[in-house]
């Protein structure tokens, strides 16, 4: 059930996505003929009086597809409720649209786990500091036997109490301990696990094991004091993880080799948000919030067959006071899109095979 509660989170949010588009043109009156979840063949499909609403198999996104771009739709080209004929701003508020519906839907979703969840209050800790998550499949935590899951009661001669601050005495041992084996002691499943671990040196000099560190414990909640606080306190955690995910895409950017083997595809996102809901489905607000922010500043870049490659375009056009060739523009869309499609698959195939239970399976073969 909790992998089925993570699929779904990211099905909606590809949903509110594309529902964004696809309102934002027929409130302008602006002719859609097909709104889709997912490409390829459809799996299930929907004709209505003006749209076909199809359900398709690869899960890799979704589309609001426009009649200049079906031969067959028999609407004339100088129609114009057509899309590619409205002024540059109608455009751009169907293009940006998604964008702006999936921001709009993470803060709401804050607001919401703000109001049912409660507003957190700290911790109920305990001794040690949990390792959520391995995040690098290829990191040293993996090759020492560290799991997701696992709590460090002592690293090296440091032994760590119920406090917030063991998270970063933590951090701080491992970023001394570049290329230097650390003695570990691990609470797994109430048993005590004793581990190697040897960080590895990162660009900065500091060491990295690959894991995310958080405090050992159960976290308090308080119900609101107003009606206002659950959306200021939306707005504060908005603010937060909108800072983390534009901190995220510039370290990518700026450490791109050290950091490209830790991107992940929808089958490792599946399984993150899965563990949420099988540890705590309050977090799964927080986890969709999460990825709806992520959808949105992807979506804003400007590279082919997103939205953000879209408005780069009509801001060209804007600039130069025409359109640039539209088999020119056709071509690099179609190109990005192969391109989308071909990492989408490679991250698969990736995640898939890192998954504990395929490794267990491939062990068994060997």
């Amino acid at each position: 059930m909790s992998v089925l509660a993570a699929i779904g989170v990211l099905a909606l949010l590809i949903f509110v996505h594309e529902l964004g588009h696809f309102l934002a043109a027929r409130l302008q009156g602006i002719y859609a003929n097909k709104f889709s979840i997912g490409f390829g063949p459809a799996l299930l499909s929907y004709q209505g009086p003006m749209t076909e609403y199809a359900l398709r198999a690869i899960p890799l996104g979704g589309y609001v597809g426009f009649p200049e771009d079906d031969p067959d739709s028999g609407i004339e080209p100088t129609d114009p409720n057509l899309l590619q004929n409205r002024p540059i701003l109608d455009r751009a508020i169907v293009i940006s649209a998604g964008v702006i519906a999936n921001l709009v839907f993470a803060y709401f979703i804050l607001v919401a786990q703000s109001t049912i969840v409660g507003l957190p209050q700290g911790y109920n800790l305990k001794p040690g500091v949990l390792i959520p998550q391995v995040v690098d499949s290829a990191s040293a935590a993996t090759a020492a036997g560290i799991q997701s899951g696992d709590v460090v009661l002592k690293a090296g001669s440091t032994t760590f109490g119920a406090s917030e601050a063991s998270v970063k005495e933590l951090i701080e041992i491992i970023q001394a301990s570049a290329e230097k084996p650390v003695a570990f002691s691990v609470e797994r499943g109430g048993d005590i696990v004793e581990l190697m671990v040897e960080p590895r040196l990162g660009e900065d000099g500091n060491g990295r094991i690959g894991v995310q560190l958080a405090p050992n414990g159960d976290p308090v909640f308080r119900r609101p004091n107003s009606f206002a606080e659950p959306f200021r306190e939306a707005a504060r955690q908005f603010e937060v993880l909108g800072g983390q995910i534009v901190g995220g895409f510039t370290q990518l950017v700026m450490n791109f080799r050290e950091t490209a083997p830790q991107l992940k595809g929808p089958v490792k996102i599946v399984e993150f948000g899965a563990d949420i809901a099988k540890s705590d489905s309050g977090n799964l607000y927080f986890f969709a919030a999460f990825i709806s922010i992520n959808l949105a500043f992807i979506n804003i870049l400007p590279l082919p067959a997103l939205d953000g490659g879209q408005l780069a375009f009509l801001l060209i056009e804007g600039l130069r006071g025409k359109p640039l060739p539209q088999r020119f523009q056709e071509t690099v869309m179609q190109t990005g899109l192969m391109l989308l499609l071909g990492l989408g698959v490679f991250l698969i195939i990736k995640d898939t095979t890192q998954l504990n239970w395929v490794q267990q399976l491939f062990s068994q073969a060997q």
